[in-house]
């Protein structure tokens, strides 16, 4: 197993592969802040979509619209991760996502680890609507309850990896950048 031990910064001719995984407080914590990102990204896409096809009412296109900001957020996951491994937030809190041989991901697999990373909330959601849970308090605790599990699990998969990055055959290390020379 990698060790957590971090680098002030990783050395240019460092193999990926190798690197140490983060710890869980800190992909937790880019996360957090993705999801700060990710509110103004839906806010653009959704005024983009409504824009685009004169929506005049909330309810109007309500399915075409999630599925167009479902795909908006798929791209620019996808987007990232394929040119510099590292979205705003992963760039910040000194997370990259690499394949299992540490080369950085091409498009179909930047595509299926955002279609997998879903794993995080459909349990929840299927739990939810299983148990015929119908008010906002019941859903996020429902939600809530799911995302702990999620993340416990990587208590017992190997190199303390996301279920979706096992099965994306991909995986997430501490990445910080040299210090630029003036």
């Amino acid at each position: 197993m990698a060790s957590r031990t971090a680098l002030p910064y990783t050395p240019e001719d460092a193999d990926p592969a190798t690197l140490p995984t983060p710890g869980l407080r800190r992909r937790l914590a880019a996360m957090l802040y993705e999801g700060v990102v990710l509110f103004g990204v839906l806010m653009v896409s959704g005024l983009l979509f409504s824009t685009i096809t004169n929506q005049r009412h909330a309810l109007q296109g309500r399915m075409e619209l999630q599925g167009f900001l479902f795909a908006m957020l798929g791209l620019y996951f996808a987007w990232f991760w394929v040119h510099s491994g590292q979205t705003v937030a992963m760039k910040t809190w000194h997370v990259r996502v690499v394949r299992l041989d540490g080369r950085p991901l091409g498009w179909p697999k930047a595509l299926a680890r955002y279609a997998l990373s879903w794993l995080w909330f459909l349990p929840a959601l299927g739990v939810a609507a299983a148990l015929n849970l119908h008010s906002s308090r019941d859903y996020t605790l429902a939600l809530l309850a799911g995302v702990v599990v999620y993340a416990a699990l990587t208590r017992l998969l190997p190199d303390r990896q996301f279920l979706h990055d096992r099965l994306c055959q991909t995986r997430l290390v501490t990445w910080r950048p040299a210090p630029r020379r003036r």
